[in-house]
């Protein structure tokens, strides 16, 4: 029986609008680089593998300690998912990056449907959990967002001492929850971090896609947060419901 439901929280719970990665290569197809569906799909995903805890995000987080050179290289690494080369990234990188700097002032907003869905599974007696790689507590940020009635508790990965897809993080949030991996659900928005990490875990993954960036994720995918009643409903897709 499925008794807890745990959520990740940036780009599942809550979004920038726009994108930081949408306004870049909005402002990459304006200065003249081609960019398709396709690109946007590839470097959807090659985000999504980035900040999964990757090892080119280790070298650059050792190599670029500071906020402005991190971002620099950022802009150098997302030109390069583009496919743009050497030459091509060297001119562009510090316009793009400056552009991102200086114009980038996303909205923080919650998922259509967040809150409702959240409501619901509560109502419906499921134990709720945020699980984030963020370094430091949320749960005031939570509180402003006016999630804090809904959830029973938050991880961060600096509580945790373990970020996603280490399944160290899982587990203490299945200690803080008291649940069983296989009681348990968890719904993130990234393959590599939350699918990848979940199942290590021996988590259920659900994998919140309303991109459609990954094809074949082999797991239950949801595009909008009331799928996951609809999931819960269906007697295939885990050992029951928590109802």
């Amino acid at each position: 029986m499925i008794k807890t439901i745990l959520y990740d929280l940036d780009g599942t719970l809550r979004f920038n609008v726009p994108s930081g990665r949408n306004f870049f290569l909005d402002h990459a197809a304006a200065v003249g680089l081609p960019v398709s569906p396709g690109d946007r799909q590839r470097v959807g995903v090659w985000e999504h593998r980035y900040w999964a805890e990757s090892a080119d995000l280790r070298r650059d987080l050792a190599e670029h300690p500071t906020s402005e050179t991190f971002w620099a290289r950022y802009s150098e690494r997302q030109l390069e998912a583009l496919g743009c080369v050497a030459e091509q990234v060297r001119a562009l990188a510090p316009e793009m990056q400056r552009y991102m700097s200086e114009d980038y002032q996303p909205q923080d907003l919650l998922l259509p449907g967040a809150v409702e869905v959240l409501a619901e599974l509560r109502g419906a007696g499921y134990a709720l959990g945020v699980v984030s790689n963020r370094g430091q507590p949320f749960g005031e940020y939570l509180a402003e967002k006016g999630l804090a009635d809904l959830i029973d508790f938050s991880v961060s990965g600096g509580e945790a001492g373990a970020k996603k897809p280490d399944k160290g993080i899982f587990e203490y949030a299945l200690r803080q929850a008291g649940s069983r991996p296989a009681e348990t659900i968890y719904v993130g928005d990234n393959y590599f971090a939350d699918v990848v990490g979940a199942r290590g875990a021996g988590i259920n993954p659900v994998l919140f896609d309303p991109e459609g960036l990954f094809e074949v994720p082999g797991c239950p995918v949801i595009r909008a947060h009331d799928e996951l009643l609809t999931l819960l409903d269906g007697r295939d897709a885990w050992p029951g419901n928590g109802k």
